[in-house]
């Protein structure tokens, strides 16, 4: 990430990633650069409904009614995690600035009182348009954790989604791409 990002990303958290961390609660916040345009990437993100189109460890989502603040979602994880289930509540959809910000509020997991905050800022990569991703949380010390292994868990956690956020929203991209240099050939060749 280049001097003009890292200040951009630091000026989003302090506006939009505000966690009051308690006592026994650790909070963190990651950056990740995408090569893909913004509203490709959050129309992703934006998707409370559809984790599994990016999150790796979601193999099933029901999310009953309209998308709405206090929609809930009941999620189904992948083997290999210690969860099952997560029951998470959208805290905040804002399609203007570009915020999602989810509370899990029940399901079979560690995550007590988690609350996450992501948002979506446009940059410029290359030369080209991409996108800049910050996603924060706060959650409880488990017993018998320590605020570090805690923090190491779920940052671990969100890098592997944001990781795979940026594979699935640059393949997109290039798809995109191809289809419109495709077509272009196609017209010239006529």
């Amino acid at each position: 990430m280049n001097v003009s990002s890292s200040a951009a990303a630091t000026e989003y958290i302090k506006r939009h990633h505000r966690h009051e961390a308690g006592e026994n609660q650790c909070s963190s916040a990651l950056v990740k650069l995408i090569k893909a345009p913004l509203p490709l990437v959050w129309s992703l993100v934006r998707r409370f409904d559809e984790p599994q189109k990016y999150k790796p460890f979601v193999s099933r989502c029901v999310a009953p009614g309209n998308l709405e603040i206090g929609s809930l979602r009941e999620v189904d994880v992948k083997s290999g995690l210690p969860a099952t289930t997560s029951t998470e509540r959208l805290e905040l959809l804002d399609d203007n600035e570009h915020i999602l910000s989810i509370r899990i509020i029940g399901g079979d997991h560690r995550l007590q009182n988690y609350s996450s905050i992501i948002s979506v800022h446009p940059e410029i990569i290359d030369g080209r348009p991409g996108t800049l991703v910050i996603e924060s949380f706060v959650v409880d010390v488990p017993e018998g954790n320590t605020k570090d292994e805690t923090c190491f868990f779920v940052e671990a956690l969100i890098k592997c989604n944001l990781k795979s956020l940026a594979d699935v929203s640059e393949g997109l991209a290039m798809q995109d791409q191809t289809e419109r240099i495709d077509i272009r050939k196609l017209g010239a060749e006529r």
